[in-house]
Protein backbone atom coordinates (compact mmCIF):
# COMPACT_ATOMS: atom_id res chain seq x y z
CA UNK A 1 0.00 0.00 0.00
CA UNK A 2 1.21 3.71 -0.18
CA UNK A 3 0.34 7.33 0.53
CA UNK A 4 -0.41 10.32 -1.23
CA UNK A 5 0.79 13.88 -0.44
CA UNK A 6 -1.14 16.73 -2.45
CA UNK A 7 1.46 19.51 -2.40
CA UNK A 8 -0.79 22.76 -2.78
CA UNK A 9 0.37 26.76 -2.30
CA UNK A 10 -1.38 29.47 -2.46
CA UNK A 11 1.18 31.93 -4.03
CA UNK A 12 1.31 31.14 -7.85
CA UNK A 13 3.23 33.75 -10.27
CA UNK A 14 0.92 32.89 -13.17
CA UNK A 15 -2.46 31.74 -11.56
CA UNK A 16 -2.72 33.38 -7.71
CA UNK A 17 -4.44 31.24 -5.18
CA UNK A 18 -4.89 28.84 -8.16
CA UNK A 19 -5.56 26.21 -5.73
CA UNK A 20 -8.49 27.34 -4.58
CA UNK A 21 -9.83 28.81 -7.66
CA UNK A 22 -13.75 27.63 -8.36
CA UNK A 23 -14.19 24.65 -11.00
CA UNK A 24 -17.42 23.24 -11.69
CA UNK A 25 -18.60 24.45 -8.15
CA UNK A 26 -15.28 23.33 -6.14
CA UNK A 27 -12.36 24.64 -5.61
CA UNK A 28 -9.58 22.38 -7.15
CA UNK A 29 -7.56 21.50 -4.69
CA UNK A 30 -11.18 19.10 -3.70
CA UNK A 31 -11.16 18.06 -7.35
CA UNK A 32 -7.65 16.74 -7.16
CA UNK A 33 -8.32 15.37 -3.78
CA UNK A 34 -11.26 13.43 -4.42
CA UNK A 35 -9.28 11.96 -7.67
CA UNK A 36 -6.32 10.64 -5.09
CA UNK A 37 -8.81 9.66 -2.47
CA UNK A 38 -10.22 7.37 -5.52
CA UNK A 39 -7.13 5.94 -6.03
CA UNK A 40 -6.22 2.74 -3.30
CA UNK A 41 -3.66 4.66 -1.46
CA UNK A 42 -4.48 4.04 1.95
CA UNK A 43 -3.95 7.90 3.15
CA UNK A 44 -4.11 11.06 1.45
CA UNK A 45 -2.98 14.23 2.97
CA UNK A 46 -2.60 18.07 1.46
CA UNK A 47 0.81 19.43 2.63
CA UNK A 48 0.19 23.11 2.20
CA UNK A 49 2.05 26.53 4.00
CA UNK A 50 -1.28 28.86 3.37
CA UNK A 51 -4.16 28.44 6.17
CA UNK A 52 -7.22 29.55 3.69
CA UNK A 53 -5.91 26.47 2.17
CA UNK A 54 -6.38 24.55 5.39
CA UNK A 55 -9.54 25.69 5.84
CA UNK A 56 -10.72 24.90 2.49
CA UNK A 57 -9.40 21.42 2.81
CA UNK A 58 -11.37 21.09 5.93
CA UNK A 59 -14.15 22.07 4.33
CA UNK A 60 -14.23 19.00 2.55
CA UNK A 61 -13.12 16.47 4.57
CA UNK A 62 -9.49 16.09 4.00
CA UNK A 63 -6.43 16.12 5.99
CA UNK A 64 -3.52 18.86 6.06
CA UNK A 65 -0.10 19.05 7.23
CA UNK A 66 1.27 22.97 7.56
CA UNK A 67 4.76 22.65 5.93
CA UNK A 68 7.28 25.52 5.95
CA UNK A 69 7.01 28.58 3.56
CA UNK A 70 10.36 28.37 2.53
CA UNK A 71 10.10 25.20 -0.04
CA UNK A 72 11.04 25.62 -3.03
CA UNK A 73 10.04 22.67 -4.58
CA UNK A 74 7.02 20.04 -4.08
CA UNK A 75 8.87 17.23 -3.28
CA UNK A 76 10.89 19.21 -0.64
CA UNK A 77 7.19 19.85 1.17
CA UNK A 78 6.71 15.85 1.16
CA UNK A 79 10.15 15.28 2.25
CA UNK A 80 8.74 17.38 5.29
CA UNK A 81 5.57 15.04 5.73
CA UNK A 82 7.71 12.37 5.73
CA UNK A 83 10.42 13.61 8.16
CA UNK A 84 7.58 14.53 10.92
CA UNK A 85 5.29 11.37 10.17
CA UNK A 86 8.40 9.37 10.77
CA UNK A 87 7.61 6.90 7.63
CA UNK A 88 9.86 4.14 6.82
CA UNK A 89 12.52 4.63 4.71
CA UNK A 90 11.08 1.53 2.56
CA UNK A 91 7.60 3.24 2.36
CA UNK A 92 5.86 4.87 -1.12
CA UNK A 93 4.28 8.41 -1.13
CA UNK A 94 3.45 9.67 -4.39
CA UNK A 95 3.11 13.13 -5.14
CA UNK A 96 0.04 14.21 -6.99
CA UNK A 97 0.42 17.90 -7.24
CA UNK A 98 -2.72 20.43 -6.74
CA UNK A 99 -2.86 21.47 -9.94
CA UNK A 100 -4.17 18.61 -11.79
CA UNK A 101 -7.38 17.91 -11.31
CA UNK A 102 -8.36 15.83 -13.89
CA UNK A 103 -5.74 13.25 -12.69
CA UNK A 104 -6.90 9.68 -12.97
CA UNK A 105 -6.85 7.19 -10.09
CA UNK A 106 -5.51 4.45 -12.05
CA UNK A 107 -2.60 6.54 -13.14
CA UNK A 108 -1.99 7.62 -9.29
CA UNK A 109 -2.23 4.00 -8.60
CA UNK A 110 0.02 2.60 -11.79
CA UNK A 111 3.14 4.75 -10.20
CA UNK A 112 2.92 3.59 -7.17
CA UNK A 113 2.87 -0.06 -8.74
CA UNK A 114 5.58 0.45 -10.48
CA UNK A 115 7.72 0.79 -6.78
CA UNK A 116 6.09 -1.99 -5.83
CA UNK A 117 7.37 -4.53 -9.01
CA UNK A 118 10.84 -2.76 -8.61
CA UNK A 119 12.33 -2.71 -5.45
CA UNK A 120 15.51 -1.75 -6.80
CA UNK A 121 13.84 1.69 -7.55
CA UNK A 122 13.81 4.79 -5.84
CA UNK A 123 11.69 6.73 -7.34
CA UNK A 124 8.94 6.13 -10.65
CA UNK A 125 7.46 8.33 -12.64
CA UNK A 126 5.22 7.61 -16.27
CA UNK A 127 4.96 8.95 -19.98
CA UNK A 128 2.97 8.64 -23.17
CA UNK A 129 3.91 8.46 -26.37
CA UNK A 130 4.16 11.95 -28.81
CA UNK A 131 2.34 12.26 -31.63
CA UNK A 132 3.33 15.34 -33.25
CA UNK A 133 5.78 17.58 -34.31
CA UNK A 134 4.98 20.46 -32.30
CA UNK A 135 4.49 18.15 -29.12
CA UNK A 136 8.52 17.09 -29.85
CA UNK A 137 9.76 20.41 -30.14
CA UNK A 138 8.29 22.53 -27.44
CA UNK A 139 10.21 23.25 -24.76
CA UNK A 140 7.47 23.57 -22.06
CA UNK A 141 7.07 19.59 -23.17
CA UNK A 142 9.26 17.43 -21.09
CA UNK A 143 10.88 14.75 -22.83
CA UNK A 144 12.41 11.29 -21.13
CA UNK A 145 14.62 8.39 -23.13
CA UNK A 146 14.64 5.06 -20.93
CA UNK A 147 16.71 2.19 -21.33
CA UNK A 148 15.22 -1.30 -22.43
CA UNK A 149 14.69 -1.80 -18.68
CA UNK A 150 12.22 1.38 -18.39
CA UNK A 151 15.21 2.94 -16.11
CA UNK A 152 15.30 6.59 -16.91
CA UNK A 153 18.27 7.66 -18.40
CA UNK A 154 17.37 11.69 -19.17
CA UNK A 155 14.72 14.28 -19.08
CA UNK A 156 15.02 17.02 -21.62
CA UNK A 157 13.08 20.01 -22.85
CA UNK A 158 14.93 19.43 -26.08
CA UNK A 159 13.51 16.85 -28.69
CA UNK A 160 14.80 13.53 -27.88
CA UNK A 161 15.84 11.04 -29.16
CA UNK A 162 17.22 13.19 -32.01
CA UNK A 163 16.63 12.30 -35.16
CA UNK A 164 20.00 12.52 -36.93
CA UNK A 165 18.68 12.14 -40.39
CA UNK A 166 16.28 15.21 -39.93
CA UNK A 167 16.33 17.75 -42.78
CA UNK A 168 20.13 19.60 -42.57
CA UNK A 169 20.13 17.86 -39.30
CA UNK A 170 18.52 21.28 -37.76
CA UNK A 171 15.94 21.77 -35.16
CA UNK A 172 13.17 22.80 -37.41
CA UNK A 173 13.84 19.25 -39.51
CA UNK A 174 12.78 17.30 -36.03
CA UNK A 175 9.74 15.59 -37.71
CA UNK A 176 10.09 11.99 -36.86
CA UNK A 177 8.17 11.23 -33.19
CA UNK A 178 8.76 7.55 -33.48
CA UNK A 179 10.27 6.85 -30.13
CA UNK A 180 9.63 9.97 -28.50
CA UNK A 181 7.78 10.42 -24.86
CA UNK A 182 6.07 12.77 -23.19
CA UNK A 183 6.71 12.89 -19.49
CA UNK A 184 3.68 12.73 -17.20
CA UNK A 185 4.40 14.77 -14.40
CA UNK A 186 3.43 12.29 -11.53
CA UNK A 187 6.24 11.05 -9.38
CA UNK A 188 6.27 7.66 -6.74
CA UNK A 189 8.97 7.88 -4.21
CA UNK A 190 10.57 5.40 -1.88
CA UNK A 191 10.86 7.42 1.12
CA UNK A 192 14.44 6.95 1.77
CA UNK A 193 15.21 8.07 -1.82
CA UNK A 194 13.05 10.81 -1.18
CA UNK A 195 14.81 12.09 1.59
CA UNK A 196 17.91 11.41 0.03
CA UNK A 197 16.78 13.75 -3.42
CA UNK A 198 15.67 16.62 -0.93
CA UNK A 199 18.75 16.88 1.41
CA UNK A 200 20.72 16.85 -1.77
CA UNK A 201 21.99 20.27 -3.39
CA UNK A 202 20.34 21.54 -6.70
CA UNK A 203 22.45 19.73 -9.32
CA UNK A 204 24.50 20.93 -12.77
CA UNK A 205 21.90 19.57 -15.24
CA UNK A 206 19.08 20.44 -13.29
CA UNK A 207 20.15 24.19 -13.22
CA UNK A 208 20.69 24.15 -16.48
CA UNK A 209 17.55 22.32 -17.91
CA UNK A 210 15.23 23.28 -14.85
CA UNK A 211 13.90 19.93 -14.44
CA UNK A 212 14.29 18.53 -10.36
CA UNK A 213 14.27 14.89 -11.77
CA UNK A 214 17.31 15.61 -13.20
CA UNK A 215 19.24 16.34 -9.82
CA UNK A 216 18.35 12.40 -8.90
CA UNK A 217 19.52 10.73 -12.11
CA UNK A 218 22.94 12.97 -11.57
CA UNK A 219 23.33 11.43 -8.13
CA UNK A 220 22.41 7.78 -9.10
CA UNK A 221 19.06 7.28 -7.90
CA UNK A 222 17.05 5.00 -10.02
CA UNK A 223 13.61 6.12 -12.00
CA UNK A 224 11.40 4.04 -13.21
CA UNK A 225 9.46 5.26 -16.08
CA UNK A 226 6.39 2.98 -17.53
CA UNK A 227 3.78 4.03 -20.10
CA UNK A 228 0.82 5.68 -18.96
CA UNK A 229 -2.12 3.42 -18.64
CA UNK A 230 -4.57 6.24 -19.24
CA UNK A 231 -3.46 10.03 -20.66
CA UNK A 232 -3.77 12.57 -17.85
CA UNK A 233 -6.14 15.30 -18.68
CA UNK A 234 -4.43 18.84 -18.82
CA UNK A 235 -3.12 20.58 -15.71
CA UNK A 236 -3.88 24.51 -14.73
CA UNK A 237 -1.01 26.68 -15.08
CA UNK A 238 -2.65 29.85 -16.50
CA UNK A 239 -6.21 31.37 -17.00
CA UNK A 240 -6.53 29.71 -20.06
CA UNK A 241 -5.68 26.18 -18.76
CA UNK A 242 -8.41 26.76 -15.92
CA UNK A 243 -11.06 27.30 -19.01
CA UNK A 244 -10.40 24.62 -21.10
CA UNK A 245 -10.13 22.12 -17.30
CA UNK A 246 -13.49 23.94 -16.49
CA UNK A 247 -15.39 23.15 -19.32
CA UNK A 248 -14.05 19.62 -19.48
CA UNK A 249 -15.51 19.08 -15.50
CA UNK A 250 -18.70 20.92 -16.92
CA UNK A 251 -19.30 17.93 -18.94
Amino acid sequence: MFRVVIPARYASARLPGKALVSIAGKPMIQWVYERARASRAREVLIATDDLLIVSAAHSFGAETVMTAMTHKSGTDRIAEVARSRGWAESDIVVNVQGDEPLIPPAVIDQVAGVLETNPQAQIATLATAIGSAAELLDPNVVKVVADNQGRALYFSRAPIPWDRDGEAGELAGQRNCAGARRHVGIYGYRVGGLLRMAALAPSPLELHEKLEQLRALENGLEIRVADALERPGPDVNTVADLEQVSALLRR
